[in-house]
């Protein structure tokens, strides 16, 4: 029985390695989809602000038009920002609150269903982009960001 429990350590430690080692390309792959995501709908804001701010208007926020210009520039600023690793978890705080609140505004049922009708939590158009936001935000870029480079990878390299 002991040599049981000894072989199931062992595995665990090893299978811990291996998803250890998969973190940081994982992080890459969210970072940069998502933060091309989050550029393309900044940028598509940006090129639709008449459109955008009309909409905001309709869901009664405060200076729609300004909301407007500064939730695409978000978007599309912290996109690339996001996608390079650079400012990271900055970035994906600013990013996750702007989702928030388009939960909040646009989708206040689903988002308020998180418990009671996860189903809608997880199907409203927001979901995505919260969470790859959230998942940045808690762990962080990864080793393939620029904020790696500048912070330690570079640091360490000039030292040594």
């Amino acid at each position: 029985m002991n040599k049981l429990i000894e072989v199931a350590r062992d595995f665990c430690k090893r299978a811990t390695a291996l998803a250890n080692h998969a973190q940081s390309p994982l992080l890459l792959l969210v970072r940069l989809y998502w933060g091309w995501q989050f550029a393309q709908t900044g940028w598509g804001k940006l090129h639709n602000l008449q459109h955008v701010t009309e909409f905001f208007a309709s869901l009664n926020l405060p200076a729609p038009g300004m909301t407007a210009l500064f939730v695409a520039l978000v978007e599309f600023a912290g996109g690339i920002l996001l996608a390079l690793g650079l400012g990271s978890r900055l970035v994906a705080l600013v990013l996750f609150l702007n989702m928030t609140v388009a939960y909040w505004t646009a989708d206040r049922e689903a988002f308020l269903g998180v418990l009671s009708a996860p189903d809608k939590f997880y199907a409203a158009d927001p979901f995505t982009f919260w969470f790859a936001a959230l998942l940045v935000l808690v762990f962080g870029p990864g080793l393939f960001a620029v904020d790696w480079v500048m912070g330690r990878g570079l640091g360490k390299s000039v030292k040594s």
